[in-house]
This record gives C-alpha cells, sequence and structure tokens, in this order.
C-alpha cells in the first residue's frame, strides 16, 4: 500500500492498494476512508507526475472502503507507474468526490516481489 501525501490529499483518501488476485494476477485500488454505497460504480481519474490522464470506470471492493479499478491499470502499475514520482487521484460517485496524492517510490520493488508471490 502506498498511503495517501496528506499535504495534497482530502482527508477521505487514504492511498493506493496494490494486491494478489485470483489466477495470479495483480489488483489496484483506492483506499478510502469514508466509504461510498457498495453498489456504486465510480468514476476514477488519475494524472501521472510528468504526464498522462486516464479515466476508468470502477467497482467497489472491502464494503465500499476500497474502489477497485478495472484490470488494465494493473498494466501501468507493472509499467510506467514504475519509473513515475507520484499519482493524482480524483474518484467521483454522483455528487461526491474525493482527490489524492500518492508518491511512487518503492514501487517497482514492491510490485516485484508481490508478483513472485501472488503466482504461488
Amino acid at each position: 500500500m502506498k498511503t495517501a501525501d496528506t499535504s495534497q490529499s482530502d482527508p477521505d483518501f487514504a492511498g493506493l492498494i496494490v494486491r494478489c488476485a485470483p489466477k495470479g494476477k495483480i489488483d489496484v485500488l483506492v483506499a478510502l476512508i469514508r466509504p461510498f454505497p457498495p453498489r456504486s460504480h465510480p468514476k476514477v481519474t488519475i494524472a501521472a507526475a510528468g504526464g498522462g490522464t486516464l479515466t476508468f470506470d470502477a467497482s467497489m471492493a472491502a464494503a465500499g472502503a476500497a474502489v477497485l479499478l478495472p484490470d488494465e491499470v494493473s498494466a501501468f502499475a507493472a509499467g510506467n507507474w514504475q519509473t513515475t514520482p507520484s499519482l493524482s487521484v480524483v474518484v467521483k460517485e454522483g455528487d461526491s468526490e474525493i482527490k489524492g496524492a500518492v508518491a511512487l517510490n518503492g514501487l517497482r520493488e514492491a510490485y516485484h516481489s508481490l508478483l513472485a508471490n501472488c503466482s504461488q
């Protein structure tokens, strides 16, 4: 887990989670303090420091306190994000919006360690 940069994040933004998923896959989630309804499908916009902004339709996990990003986001965690210093994240659901920033130092090592252990 990469915790939020509290000086650049809303109080309800906790950070970014990269975890093992079934079949040796990797999930990427946005961790929140204030949960959204479990059946909601928030829009998540991620901007990498140095360029590149993407928006995804997401789903909820962990009783609404974590936003599960689509599988395609794992490719960014496996590639481009490993050389990106930080990400800005905006999660929108209805009239609610939660913004945050996460430093990505150490992601490369953590990702490769996780990947090696997920497939076991």
